[in-house]
């Protein structure tokens, strides 16, 4: 059946996010990665260019993605349970390795008890959605990630209160607000922030939630997603909450980023995980994670969680800090902070695309970060530190930034 004018309409929006460069349609392809030298680290080729390329823009904070360990343990496992789940959770998709590493979850963060989901956006949906009622007030910071601005729309909550970025006293307001139309808040939050590489003041945000927790019949839950946190931040890589010294009452991380592979997960307390097992729809109603990813995650956490993991996380802060200077002494715009999300603010689209062209030329792969992905005005190239880089990688692109 044609569809001429709902392609017209659809032809002419595509048009304008490309005048705009804004379009994200256009996607490299990475063909092989090439081991690092000692002096440098991987490299990697694009499709339709014969000079490899350094990676400035992976979650891979631990560098852990190639980890000929990972890959053995994927590999053992699926010959041992196949290449896919087979079903979801509650049918026969729970597999050994599964219970595994929601056993060990729990206990590298300190909770009662963890749960795995195919992705972090499908566990903040789930979270969200299954603790949101029709007398729950959702206060949000304005520069939460897309998931959860998605989240909140499809819970459809009583009151929707979105408070500015970092502002403790209009999240204080806004919890003494709704107090007087809501039996339950929930207050919802980033870790680090990802186009900022900036973390949540969660000490403090978690003595005005206790503060008003009272107000509440049924609470004040505090939910944090903390998928760029975990492995990338904190004395021992325990993300935001060991960074702060406090403990959110659900806590959201991902699989996808420090430790390498896919899925997210949450821990909390028993009551609520068993609660979210029964009301979490992208936890019933999709397929887990597969074997492979499991024991692959499973091998990532002993490995953070050894002499290794330490030294890992400390050479990771060096490259980031070291990248940080580069910036500063030649008059860049970044932020001030400690994770290894390094935003260089150019503050102009077109300007902000050019450069991310020029850096491509010179053999780095960067991403531009521009409206609707961040406020007008914040058009910044983000820069994403590695355990795999070296000192030799990072004055390399300081180098590239400087012609």
């Amino acid at each position: 059946m044609p569809h001429e004018r709902l392609a017209e309409l659809l032809r002419q929006h595509l048009d304008q996010l490309s005048a705009e460069r804004r379009r994200k349609g256009f996607e490299r392809v990475i063909t092989e990665r090439l081991s690092g030298d000692g002096i440098r680290g991987p490299r990697y080729r694009v499709a339709g260019y014969e000079q490899p390329f350094i990676r400035m823009n992976s979650n891979s904070y631990l560098g852990l993605a190639a980890d000929p360990r990972l890959i053995a343990a994927a590999e053992a496992a699926t010959h041992r349970f196949g290449v896919g789940p087979g079903a979801v959770r509650f049918i026969s998709g729970t597999l050994a390795p599964h219970v595994a590493l929601e056993q060990r979850l729990a206990v590298f963060h300190q909770r009662d008890a963890a749960m795995l989901f195919s992705s972090a956006y499908a566990a903040v949906l789930s979270v969200i959605t299954s603790l949101t009622t029709p007398d729950t007030a959702i206060i949000s910071d304005e520069l939460n990630h897309n998931c959860i601005i998605n989240a909140i729309r499809l819970a459809r909550p009583r009151e929707k209160l979105v408070y500015r970025h970092l502002d403790l006293e209009q999240l204080d307001a806004a919890l003494a607000q709704a107090s007087q139309t809501c039996r339950r808040a929930i207050v919802v939050t980033d870790g680090i922030f990802s186009m900022r590489g900036m973390h949540a003041p969660l000490d403090r945000i978690a003595a005005i939630v206790a503060r008003h927790d009272a107000a509440f019949a049924e609470n004040v839950p505090l939910i944090v997603d903390d998928s760029h946190g975990v492995g990338a931040f904190g004395a021992t890589g325990r993300g935001s909450e060991e960074y702060c010294g406090v403990q959110a009452d659900v806590l959201i991380g991902t699989l996808g980023k420090a430790f390498g592979m896919n899925g997210g997960y949450v821990v909390g307390s028993q009551i609520i995980i068993a609660s979210l097992r029964e009301t979490g729809p992208t936890y019933i109603y999709s397929n887990p994670i597969t074997a492979a990813e499991a024991s692959a995650a499973l091998t990532a956490l002993t490995i953070l969680e050894s002499v290794e993991g330490q030294e890992r996380l400390a050479h990771l802060r060096a490259m980031t800090e070291r990248f940080r200077q580069g910036l500063r002494e030649r008059g860049f715009e970044t932020l001030p902070g400690a994770h290894p999300v390094v935003p260089l603010f150019v503050r102009d689209p077109a300007a902000t695309a050019a450069l991310v062209d020029q850096l491509f030329a010179r053999g780095v792969l960067a991403t531009a970060i521009m409206y609707p992905v961040v406020p007008r005005g914040d058009d910044s190239i983000r820069f994403q530190i590695s355990a795999e880089h070296t000192p030799a990688d990072i004055d390399e692109v300081i180098a590239a930034l400087r012609n």
